[in-house]
């Protein structure tokens, strides 16, 4: 199944990736609420979207381990193609959280580069982190 590896051997390890899921949707919030401190106190657009990006992600690893897929890619796009195949993810949400690996350049092995993260790029983050954990709590009917 995509990048991913679907683990369904046996409830062991089914229940491990649940286990997983929930420490890093509580890494997910931890960040999350980081990210929006840092916003608050005024630090860098860079910082508050590198936090924020880190907050996604687990959002997203989050998301593949509580459908008992183990993601082997952790670039946006990756994680995209595994969520989109798990959930029903509205198209501007994944283009958008796509999107965030093109500031990063690690897609791109031929073109590397870093981009210089903008105040728009870290409010995107920051909304693609809210959306994710609503999504998250809105399927799973979870809090942690």
């Amino acid at each position: 199944m995509g990048a991913g590896r679907m683990v369904m051997t046996d409830s062991n390890e089914t229940a491990d990736l649940k286990s997983m899921s929930r420490q890093d949707y509580r890494d997910a919030k931890a960040y999350h609420r980081r990210a929006l401190q840092f916003r608050e106190a005024k630090y860098a657009d860079s910082l508050v979207f590198n936090v924020a990006s880190v907050a996604l992600e687990r959002y997203l690893v989050a998301i593949c381990e509580w459908h008992g897929v183990e993601p082997m890619s952790h670039n946006f796009i990756g994680l995209m193609k595994e969520v989109d195949k798990l959930m029903d993810i509205p198209h501007e949400i994944s283009r958008d959280v796509r999107s965030l690996d093109h500031i990063f350049g690690i897609c791109f092995l031929d073109n590397y580069h870093h981009g210089e993260p903008q105040a728009a790029d870290m409010e995107k983050a920051l909304r693609l982190c809210s959306e994710m954990n609503e999504l998250f709590n809105e399927k799973k009917n979870i809090s942690l």
